[in-house]
């Protein structure tokens, strides 16, 4: 029997959202990035705030049992003017976040800027160009049908390219996991 050796690393990535999550799966072996599947939450018929997170938690749970990543990343908040829609995408990220932190993924949070800069060298690419990239990075010979598809790929490129290196402006690290450990009185 050939036993063949497990990838060097799996990665689930996510781009959060109330009406359209996206989410994409990323081998990554050595160097080389291949895409393993990719797919996008339809939400927004989903009318109850609160089945929508549980939506969101089941769905990403579902993925996480699937596909058995390594780790999660997931982009994190922007901050723009419309206070309630912040407060929604947060709890959306957190329904996913949780679906991680449950089966012991470790997550890591990314900003916007931050993915476009790692995948297209410019932090204000469009998302037009981040799909672009995305496609050719991964040889991907169709675009996926909705942008939040490519959005969650860059996330999990992002991830993949860091190569451990996860230290942002001071932070020792973005993982949920390193925060959970730094700060146990913090979470009940």
């Amino acid at each position: 029997m050939v036993q063949t050796e497990k990838p060097e690393k799996i990665i689930l990535g996510v781009d959060p959202g109330t009406r359209f999550m996206g989410w994409g799966i990323v081998r990554k072996t050595g160097k080389n990035l291949e895409i393993m599947d990719m797919g996008v939450l339809r939400l927004k018929s989903v009318a109850n705030p609160w089945q929508k997170l549980e939506t969101i938690y089941n769905e990403i749970s579902t993925i996480l049992m699937k596909y058995t990543p390594d780790e999660m990343a997931i982009e994190g908040p922007f901050y723009g003017e419309d206070a309630q829609a912040m407060l929604k995408l947060g709890r959306a990220q957190g329904a996913a976040i949780i679906a991680a932190i449950k089966r012991s993924v470790p997550v890591f949070e990314y900003q916007p800027l931050r993915i476009k800069q790692a995948v297209t060298g410019n932090g204000r690419s469009s998302k037009e160009q981040v799909a672009g990239m995305v496609m050719a990075l991964l040889k991907l010979k169709e675009k996926p049908g909705k942008l939040d598809i490519t959005d969650a790929l860059a996330v999990a490129i992002c991830h993949a390219n860091q190569d451990g290196k996860t230290v942002s402006k001071g932070k020792k690290s973005n993982s949920w996991d390193q925060f959970l450990k730094e700060n146990p009185g913090r979470i009940r």
